[in-house]
């Protein structure tokens, strides 16, 4: 019994070998593949757009600074700024909607293949599995906003000029300091997404289809956006995952303000554990025939 348990028990070695496959085969997918180059599409598209508007001396939307995120008037004194704007512009739909595809597919799609089943035959366990397959989605979410952040960079300094840059507080700052704050505010977004991610891994524990767990993650994901824009709904909308989404503006502060920065991490700490749980309680207690 003992030494056949020993058997059954994976070691540490075992582990990081699991994730490293898990990982390789879902970043080698087409799908995810073609999730990375949209997403790495949307600062081409937003520098292009800026440039041509731009291009007869005026400022973009027309030069009072409301055609767009907050960051986009700058864009045409400082290519750095492309980063700020993409990720703003990402943020509410395509970033997660893409990290819905993923953990809503994790289980589901295993499941729907009938692979589920040999997964677990290995020396893994259902606990492991879970988390190797989580640790894949926000390995998922971080290369996701790098992805969007180097795009914007490569963008930005190719169609705009780099140099100091000035923050919303209206100090004037370096541009290594604004490459730092840059790599902030991506860590910020990815840190962002992972209450989604869990939702999503949730989802798709309920379900035998890859498809039906993408579609009710992204759907949620809309659902409880335009929610957060219903103004009688503003005493439980602190409470929505996507609330303090665009917080990480507050990293182009001096000083920088913390609040809501703060606040969202708490509150993706608090969804990551909810559904965490309910995705372990489920999973773990799912008959699993496929």
């Amino acid at each position: 019994m003992s030494q056949a348990e020993a058997v059954r028990t994976p070691s540490v070695l075992w582990t990081f070998g699991f994730l490293r496959n898990e990982l390789w085969t879902t970043f080698r997918r087409w799908r995810t593949l073609a999730l990375l180059g949209v997403l790495a599409a949307v600062p081409i598209l937003v520098g292009i757009a800026v440039k041509m508007e731009t291009s007869d001396g005026s400022g973009p939307g027309g030069g009072g600074g409301g055609g767009g995120p907050a960051f986009i008037s700058q864009i045409t004194n400082n290519g750095l700024f492309l980063v700020f704007t993409a990720l703003a512009a990402t943020l509410p739909f395509f970033l997660p909607m893409a990290i819905g595809v993923i953990a809503g597919d994790s289980i589901a799609g295993e499941a729907g293949a009938g692979t589920l089943r040999y997964l677990l035959v290995a020396p893994a366990g259902r606990t492991r599995l879970l988390l190797t397959k989580y640790a894949t989605v926000l390995a998922f979410c971080l290369l996701a906003t790098l992805v969007v952040a180097v795009s914007a960079l490569t963008v930005g300094a190719l169609l705009f000029p780099l140099g100091d840059l000035t923050t919303i507080s209206g100090t004037q700052i370096s541009f290594a300091e604004g490459l730092g704050r840059a790599l902030l505010i991506a860590l910020a977004v990815a840190a962002s997404l992972v209450g989604m991610a869990a939702l999503g891994l949730f989802v798709s524990t309920l379900t035998s289809s890859g498809i039906a767990a993408m579609a009710t993650t992204v759907g949620l994901l809309i659902t409880i956006q335009i929610l957060d824009q219903i103004p009688q709904l503003h005493a439980i909308q602190p409470y929505f995952f996507s609330h303090y989404w665009l917080s990480f503006a507050d990293l182009m502060r001096e000083p920088v303000y913390w609040d809501d920065l703060m606040k969202n991490l708490g509150l993706q700490a608090l969804y990551a554990a909810v559904f965490g749980s309910a995705a372990w309680a489920r999973f773990t207690t799912k008959d699993i025939g496929s």
